[in-house]
């Protein structure tokens, strides 16, 4: 049995919790979009389409905001095919997916959707087949105020008052090779730079992610984001990062660790981007939108140019075990261990393409074990993250050496009181006894009371959500103990654990 005491004291935090760190990602690849969130044939399509079922579903994740249209899918794609009467939009070959794009979707529709479910859109502009022209038409189209073509063409197609996205992707993993349009960092520098400029001549108040690096195993991984920011640091306000993990090998105590992947990632890229600040003498702090993230056991895809062209194909359907839950569970709490630099983030993807929520064409939608992390960390993770103090015993991996047992965050709601602490219980084997101490000086009362323990957590690890068994694997009541300021549980081996503990003492 491991220990492990963690303490938490008002004096040390790391910053607001961001919403947009809850964000998600849908893409016109395989079943995203169509009989993913989108169905006009299924029996709880909405009167645009859309499902009703999985539209429940996104809202009860807690999704805050969504990024579209890809991905690789945005740069090979023509935005004006998606706009205007559906029977009138034509059908094209997607060069990314190896699809039939059928734009039965499209900004308009996307932007109604996210309105629908009460997201925020962020939009990505095609900077690899095309360019700067484009991308000033598409936020004219979505932004511009009626009295020219493009606001005037999006008032005739039924929507007056603009769409007001405030965040833009300026293209997408643009120094992989696997991308139309791919650029070497000083070609992609260049024409980001000037469709920054031209765009912000629409509108300067709007928020722009630069592309960063496609991961961090890439061979230009922080050139690429020094040359990048060099030429575009005045004009963005983010840049990129994706990251995807698996076990690799059958290495499942490094996977258990991917978070330790992922704090690299962030510290590297901040470390670039204050460089670039310090160079040009700037105060200015550009942040990282981890824009993709998730588990995707990549060495199943057999890659793009295996793929059949065919329409809405089942394509990276990734069934989750309870493993992958706790590993996304870790990651949302690396992600809010580091909100003081990480301004925005997406889970790739929403439905069906590595995704929480599963659907079937016609039928039922469920979640996924890697939904109920994100669902609850979204719902209660409010106010301030704290900087928790931790003790505990190490679990040895091939990629990373010795990495702590246990992995902890804390947020304090300064309106309500209420703590909501997040921890994963990495070891495959040992159990872990948490003691968790709360210093004085969070909240007036002497002490706290535990309001739930919940954790996710199965004797079989392989364990699964399927459309037949969609509630295998589901949050449980742990066996949380508080005594004043003191809270004890047991951390059975790779579990994630949501503790909620309010201000007094039980009366």
């Amino acid at each position: 049995m491991g220990s492990a005491t963690v303490r938490l004291d008002p004096a040390f935090t790391v910053g607001p919790v961001r919403p947009r760190l809850f964000g998600s990602f849908v893409e016109h690849m395989g079943r995203c979009v169509y009989t993913g969130i989108y169905e006009p044939d299924h029996p709880e399509a909405d009167e645009k389409g859309f499902r009703t079922d999985v539209a429940a579903l996104v809202r009860e994740l807690g999704v805050t905001t969504v990024r579209y249209p890809g991905g690789n899918f945005v740069s090979n794609y023509r935005w004006e095919d998606g706009i205007g009467p559906k029977a009138d939009r034509p059908t094209q070959l997607d060069l990314a997916w190896r699809s039939v794009e059928t734009n039965q979707v499209g900004t308009d529709d996307f932007v109604d959707w996210a309105r629908g479910v009460g997201v925020e859109p962020m939009m990505a502009v095609n900077l690899g087949t095309r360019g700067i022209r484009e991308a000033v038409e598409l936020l004219l189209y979505c932004n511009g105020e009626p009295g020219t073509h493009w606001p005037d063409l999006r008032a005739k197609h039924g929507h007056p008052e603009p769409h007001d996205i405030r965040v833009w992707c300026l293209g997408n993993e643009m120094d992989g090779p696997w991308q139309m349009g791919h650029k070497t960092a000083e070609e992609y520098a260049r024409v980001a730079e000037e469709a920054a400029r031209a765009m912000k001549r629409v509108d300067d108040g709007l928020e722009l992610v630069a592309c960063g690096s496609s991961n961090r195993g890439m061979p230009t991984f922080g050139t690429w984001e020094r040359v990048v920011l060099e030429r575009c640091f005045d004009l963005v306000e983010h840049i990129s990062a994706h990251a995807y993990y698996e076990p690799v090998d059958g290495d499942v105590d490094s996977f258990l660790a991917s978070g330790e992947d992922m704090h690299r990632f962030i510290e590297s890229v901040v470390a670039t981007a204050d460089h670039v600040a310090a160079v040009k003498g700037s105060d200015k702090r550009i942040t990282v939108s981890f824009d993709e993230w998730n588990v995707w056991f990549q060495e199943r895809f057999h890659g793009e140019s295996s793929l059949a062209v065919r329409e809405a194909p089942e394509l990276i359907e990734d069934v989750y075990d309870l493993t992958d839950a706790v590993v996304v569970g870790s990651l949302l709490i690396t992600l809010l261990q580091h909100t003081d630099r990480v301004a925005m983030a997406c889970q790739a993807q929403l439905v069906n393409v590595i995704a929480p929520i599963l659907t079937r064409a016609g039928g039922p939608a469920w979640r996924q074990t890697i939904f109920h992390p994100f669902a609850l960390t979204s719902r209660y993770a409010r106010g301030t993250v704290l900087r928790p103090a931790v003790d505990c015993g190490a679990v040895h991996t091939e990629r990373f050496g010795d990495v702590d047992q246990i992995v902890v965050t804390a947020t304090r709601d300064e309106d309500t009181g209420e703590l909501a602490v997040f921890v994963v219980n990495r070891s495959r084997t040992e159990p872990a006894d948490l003691v968790l101490d709360v210093a004085a000086g969070i909240g007036a009362d002497p002490g706290y009371s535990l309001v739930e323990h919940l954790v996710l957590h199965d004797d079989d690890p392989s364990a699964r959500n399927t459309e037949a068994d969609p509630e295998r694997v589901t949050p449980r009541p742990g066996g949380a103990t508080v005594e004043g300021r003191t809270l004890r549980a047991t951390l059975p081996p790779i579990s994630w654990h949501c503790i909620r503990l309010s201000e007094g003492t039980p009366r």
